[in-house]
């Protein structure tokens, strides 16, 4: 009788892996769960374990004698790791300022690493992080002086792990917290350093984010800009403060218009604005008036327009601000930034995003970065919409509490760097 083991995502998996190697009449004897081995076992799933029987037949006693079983495959966390380098041809090897690229063998980057490399520079770019992260890792009293590969090994899981929770603490969703760290697995080597598999995870989470897009002139005409989001996120003081830097700062001819006819203080709050800025300002209240009133300012340089806040549920208001966002086409540039709170709960930020994803493409402005300790909604959202990244305000002062969004201090303080 043959009795052999064989291991699967599931018992099914398990099965036929053990009906493709012992043929169709084995019998199960056991099936029990088993952990997974090697570097980041923590983070995935348990296997399943199937103890399979096969009566011995003579054509198989002598297929077995002429031919060696096959090895066991090997666990995913011992086979050869990927170079380390993210998914783009060029980048800077970590803490050393040079570019590689993808034909550079990790022997001749490693060689070069240590003749060249500064030992501040990732403290440097994560402001102390790494000091911070080893020292919570070992104590100085546990360090020994030649500690042996398995130990060394535990460090780097217990190191990983520690930037694993980092990240749900600032409440990145555990979906790409797992999705982030297990890219960051495809291209370690074991016994890899802890400076190395840092930057590699800051440079990754940073492509993640991708670079800003900022509001830019047209090529011709006016560019037309809406504001959407849900009311109470700063929508209104938000647009004071970029048409005051057109205004004041570059110089541009800016126009305000509001369709916002809800709320009348929120008309009469960028009413005020206008006037201090002295720029121009309109309450539009159908398509038909914003057609006529663009006409009007055809000379300028930018429209920047206020809408008002809608429930998902309410549909009629749904249908009168996708009317208003598409009344234009074909008649001016324009885009679209949804204007959100980094305080909202995930989830509702889910259904904020795809009821303005049913109307329309969007760029994304957080508000309100000071008010909270987390910023793990900001890279959640980016990664479940798909938009680009734009500004980030923190505070009321009109036009200095706002910024293009700067991914490497979002990420910093996302890997439980100092908050800037």
């Amino acid at each position: 009788m043959i009795i052999k083991k064989f291991q699967g995502k599931s018992e099914a998996d398990a099965v036929e892996s053990a009906k493709k190697e012992l043929g169709n009449n084995v019998v199960i004897m056991n099936v029990r769960s088993v952990k997974r081995k090697g570097l980041f076992s923590f983070l995935m799933p348990q296997l399943t374990e199937v103890t399979v029987a096969l009566e011995d037949e003579p054509e198989r006693i002598q297929a077995a004698k002429k031919e060696p079983a096959s090895p066991a495959p090997e666990p995913a966390s011992r086979r050869e790791a990927a170079p380390l380098v993210p998914a783009r041809a060029d980048h800077l090897l970590p803490g050393e300022g040079i570019l590689i690229d993808d034909n550079t063998p990790l022997k001749d980057i490693s060689l070069k690493g240590e003749e060249r490399r500064d030992n501040n520079a990732i403290e440097e770019k994560l402001d102390s992080l790494q000091t911070l992260l080893e020292q919570q890792l070992v104590k100085p009293d546990e360090v020994k002086a030649e500690p042996v590969e398995e130990e060394k090994e535990s460090e780097l899981e217990r190191f990983m792990k520690l930037l694993y929770n980092t990240m749900l603490d600032n409440e990145v969703s555990e979906q790409y917290a797992n999705q982030i760290i297990d890219e960051i697995e495809k291209t370690n080597k074991p016994n890899m350093p802890f400076d190395y598999v840092l930057a590699n995870i800051y440079q990754k989470m940073i492509l993640k984010f991708e670079k800003p897009v900022v509001i830019q002139p047209a090529e011709k005409g006016p560019r037309v800009v809406f504001f959407v989001g849900p009311t109470g996120v700063g929508k209104t003081t938000t647009i004071a403060k970029i048409a005051s830097r057109f205004r004041v700062e570059e110089g541009k001819k800016v126009v305000l218009f509001t369709t916002d006819t809800y709320r009348i203080a929120a008309a009469e709050q960028l009413r005020t604005y206008a006037n201090i800025m002295e720029v121009p300002f309109r309450v539009i209240y159908s398509e038909d008036e914003l057609k006529q009133s663009l006409e009007e300012f055809k000379d300028y340089d930018f429209v920047l327009v206020d809408t008002a806040g809608h429930s998902h549920k309410n549909e009629a208001q749904k249908e009168i601000m996708n009317g208003f966002l598409h009344a234009l086409e074909g008649i001016a540039e324009k885009e679209v930034f949804l204007v959100l709170s980094a305080t909202t709960k995930y989830r509702d930020l889910v259904i904020i995003a795809d009821s303005y994803s049913a109307m329309t493409k969007y760029n994304l402005i957080f508000t309100k970065v000071d008010e909270t300790m987390t910023l793990g909604n900001l890279l959640n959202i980016k990664l479940y919409t798909g938009a680009s990244m734009s500004y980030v305000t923190y505070g009321q002062n009109v036009p200095d509490d706002i910024e293009d969004f700067n991914p490497q201090k979002t990420v910093k303080q996302l890997l439980g760097g100092k908050k800037s």
